[in-house]
């Protein structure tokens, strides 16, 4: 008790002496630290185990153990998961998207350590996923958990959760540019003056602590040999529509895939499949193993021969059309081992997939167009990189995260135009087909997306179980008019629902329809409410998006409108007049600072 207390005077200390604003810079900046230890730790972890695991390997013969790794990897983390954490901590981004949208931004408590364990035993152990997007659940979760150990109002904790996944990205990368545009562009937080300083301090805090720890070199040493030329910029724009489409192709096939493993059901049976199929192509194909970071840094490097290290393939390392096919074949199969990876119990991110596709997809597009002699020569390197910006634009679609998070990545900042324009063309050439990124999506098709578009951003934070008015008398479609003036006398409404035994809603009976006969005793076990009950003029189902309800109401011209269960059990009735209060008061909680 007495260190609650001691913690409570603080707090009444803090309220008194420290300005909110200041306190919110402190508490950013101690997130920002924070964020870049976890990235450091987990980071260290990953190489540690798979350093122990793949020191002994031969290049020039394949590795048996592969077939065993991942599934080893997916297997403890899927225990620790399901009997541990007792929590599911996969798609760590759209996590995060659904607590500002739905949660108030609060994030659970394990997710400051759990993702981080999980995440390095599956990638460690040869999972083919990223470790990005936990450490940013992780940076989320530390900035929710500070603002809600202070009390911090809700708005101030989307700004926290903000600032740790701008400091989770800052420190993995060492880039704090694309860790304040990621934050931005894919989590959708608005940049406005209060909110631009501290996602800065803790992009610039955790980029700072990486740098003490980790050196300050870039994370890829890539060093232009040939100078981009500008009658290269046909190709670019080429390869930006080439990423695009791959970036569809991975979003479209890991949903359909993802969709396949949940109908399995069960734990084991998923497990069991996703690992045959992980540990298989990983075998196959080795640079599928764990983030794929050596495959990039060898294809910036220009050293491709490397990528057949340890593979059944190392004999056709020489061969030209061996490399192109057996990239092109990787560009196909990864998608299926990230999906895999995840289905069967293991925990990682997309954000090292696209950059290991985009790197894999540049460098395939110039290598097999120097081998014409009608194209110009193209730099390998050049395109290997601007490969990387693409297709993360594509698939995240946030075409500035691409843009600055390779050049910082790399130091490839001479690379800028082509840089810009690789993203922008990939972006705009996903976006003809997917309106919304691999993160986002899931929750756009439950209306549960925060957006910038302001109006739609409110309809999204309302709390529909909160609209939902449940004071309304129910009546039978049996009861006889006696019974029903009886009702209405009991009701300050002018609506009254019309419910079977079985819970349905059948109809509604209007209060205006049946003012000429209620005075009227003559009739009361004459006519029951089946005889003058009449249809809504349309019904709200309980998981209908906000945006598709105030459609519904714009349609029909209606106030009311029941709300149903999808098997049609009544629960309640909608108004206008409610939304338009709740709209108001969530319009002046969330945004009134902007």
């Amino acid at each position: 008790m007495k260190s609650k207390d001691l913690f409570y005077k603080f707090l009444l200390w803090r309220e008194k002496n420290i300005k909110e604003k200041n306190f919110i810079l402190i508490i950013s900046f101690v997130v920002g630290i924070c964020t870049a230890l976890a990235a450091i730790l987990l980071k260290n972890i990953i190489h540690t185990i798979q350093h122990f695991l793949t020191a002994n390997s031969q290049i020039d013969q394949a590795n048996y153990w592969l077939l065993l790794y991942p599934i080893i990897g997916i297997l403890l983390a899927g225990l620790f998961v399901k009997y541990i954490v007792r929590d599911d901590i996969s798609h760590g981004v759209t996590k995060i998207l659904y607590a500002i949208s739905q949660r108030k931004s609060r994030i659970k408590p394990h997710n400051i350590w759990s993702s981080i364990v999980a995440s390095s035993v599956t990638i460690g152990f040869g999972g083919s996923v990223g470790a990005e997007a936990p450490i940013v659940l992780t940076g989320a979760a530390i900035g929710s958990n500070l603002g809600r150990l202070f009390k911090m109002e809700q708005k101030t904790l989307m700004l926290l959760v903000g600032c740790g996944a701008a400091g989770a990205i800052a420190g993995i990368f060492k880039a704090p540019i694309a860790g304040l545009v990621f934050v931005i562009e894919v989590l959708m937080l608005d940049l406005t003056m209060t909110s631009v300083l501290p996602l800065l301090i803790s992009s610039v805090t955790a980029a700072t602590v990486a740098y003490i720890f980790t050196g300050t070199d870039a994370m890829f040493m890539f060093s232009q040999t040939e100078a981009f030329e500008m009658n290269r910029i046909p190709y670019v724009l080429l390869l930006g529509i080439f990423c695009g489409l791959v970036s569809l192709y991975f979003t479209r096939v890991m949903n359909r895939v993802e969709q396949r493993y949940r109908k399995l059901g069960g734990y084991w049976k998923k497990f069991i499949v996703a690992g045959v199929m992980l540990s298989l192509l990983i075998f196959l194909f080795p640079p599928l193993y764990g983030e794929g970071y050596n495959t990039i840094g060898s294809l910036l490097d220009g050293e491709f021969a490397h990528i057949m290290d340890g593979s059944i393939f190392y004999g056709l390392k020489d061969n030209y059309w061996g490399v192109a096919i057996f990239l092109g074949l990787i560009l196909l199969t990864k998608v299926f081992a990230s999906s895999a990876t995840n289905a069967g119990g293991g925990c990682g991110g997309i954000f090292a997939p696209s950059l290991y596709l985009g790197c894999i997809a540049g460098f395939v597009f110039a290598y097999s167009s120097n081998y014409f002699s009608i194209t110009t020569m193209l730099s390998e390197k050049n395109f290997a990189l601007l490969g990387m910006a693409g297709v993360m634009a594509g698939v995240m679609h946030a075409p500035l995260t691409g843009v600055f998070l390779i050049a910082e990545l790399t130091g490839g900042y001479a690379l800028f135009l082509p840089l810009m324009i690789v993203s922008i063309s990939s972006y705009i050439t996903i976006l003809m087909f997917e309106p919304h990124s691999i993160y986002s999506m899931r929750l756009a098709q439950k209306g549960e997306l925060l957006t910038h578009h302001k109006d739609k951003a409110v309809l999204t934070l309302l709390n529909v179980n909160s609209i939902i008015e449940k004071d309304f008398i129910v009546v039978s479609p049996n009861m006889s008019l006696g019974d029903m003036v009886k009702a209405i006398a009991q009701s300050r409404r002018n609506v009254f629902p019309v419910v079977d035994e079985k819970g349905i809603l059948v109809g509604v009976v209007l209060l205006d329809d049946i003012r000429n006969i209620m005075f009227r005793p003559e009739l009361y076990e004459r006519f029951h409410v089946s005889k003058f009950m009449v249809s809504a003029p349309a019904r709200i189902y309980i998981n209908m998006p906000m945006e598709q309800i105030m459609r519904t109401f714009d349609d029909t011209k209606a106030w009311n409108l029941p709300v149903v269960d999808e098997e049609g059990h009544y629960i309640g009735f909608m108004s206008k007049s409610k939304i338009f209060n709740s709209y108001r008061e969530v319009l002046v909680e969330n945004f009134s600072g902007d």
